[in-house]
């Protein structure tokens, strides 16, 4: 079956790249804006979407307007008070952004655009792709492609599905051409090759770990333990970066981490990253760049 499955990474002697400045950890902050995307009445979908406030399912034969209005908060203020934040520190973030997202609010692609975040390819829709067939899979990307560039000025050079890949994704995302790398994967703290039809692709692996939707699924009880949670993952990260340098992400939703409650412990979380030092703050993009400047593909094989 492919993709084929690897329980053995680096093993015992994961790679040494410098991160710039001597950092000991590479920090990706991840802002997925999906609101505008979502499955809903409005968009023709004749079904609800979920993972918002709401605590209980809405019987689907009738349109949620309660989970409507919390994703359009997202678009409509959370957004805005995260990226305020980022603009603040200085710092540079990366939106997994569905592209019909952006359509819906062409502000947040401008202002993405202004600050220099990356915005990285999350589907045309936030739509669950390994249900399609490999052609419609590939018109999706096609068309995401093409929208993002609109919107925001440039191609997206990095992808993430809903969730997961299809088994298809990786091998069209190389038939497309122009991605600098993928983050379909959740197997290390560290960036790694993968061979695609011949090629070598670069996989930045993301998180479910450090990630604010534990707040929809009760496993967090509020913003001090997110707080604690990803301050816990940077130290100890941190104390490891001391021999190998590693890598952290941490996904962050509009609608959910836009509330400023929970925006506090985003704003003490950078507060603490960038008092701690050694800790580079980077977008996916920039992180992929230097990875392969470092360890270029055929150094790897």
């Amino acid at each position: 079956m492919e993709p084929a499955r690897d329980f053995v990474g680096y093993g015992r002697n994961p790679p040494r790249v410098e991160w710039p400045n001597g950092a000991r950890v590479a920090l990706s902050l991840v802002l997925n804006y999906e609101e505008g995307s979502e499955r809903s009445f409005w968009a023709g979908d004749n079904r609800n979407e979920g993972m918002g406030e709401v605590p209980r399912a809405i019987d689907p034969a009738y349109r949620d307007l309660a989970t409507e209005s919390v994703y359009e908060y997202g678009s409509r203020a959370g957004v805005h008070r995260l990226l305020r934040l980022f603009d603040r520190n200085r710092i540079r973030c990366t939106l997994f952004a569905a592209a019909r997202a952006l359509e819906a609010n062409r502000e947040v692609a401008a202002w993405a655009a202004e600050a220099g975040h990356e915005v990285c390819g999350h589907g045309y829709r936030w739509s669950e792709d390994w249900t399609v067939s490999r052609g419609e899979e590939a018109e999706r990307i096609r068309l995401a492609v093409a929208s993002i560039t609109a919107t925001v000025g440039q191609r997206p050079v990095g992808w993430y599905n809903r969730w997961m890949p299809s088994p298809h994704t990786r091998s069209l995302l190389v038939e497309e051409g122009g991605f600098l790398y993928d983050s379909n994967a959740y197997n290390d703290d560290l960036p790694y090759y993968v061979t695609v039809a011949g090629k070598a692709h670069l996989v930045v692996p993301y998180t479910l770990t450090y990630n604010d939707s534990h707040y929809t699924y009760g496993q967090l009880g509020g913003p001090d333990d997110f707080l604690a949670y990803c301050r816990r993952g940077l130290d100890y990260l941190w104390d490891e970066g001391a021999d190998v340098p590693r890598m952290m992400s941490v996904g962050l939703h509009p609608r959910l981490s836009g509330q400023a409650a929970r925006a506090s412990a985003v704003r003490d979380f950078i507060d603490y990253a960038l008092a701690k030092g050694g800790v580079w703050i980077a977008t996916r993009a920039d992180i992929a760049a230097h990875w392969r400047r470092r360890r270029p593909p055929q150094t790897a094989a």
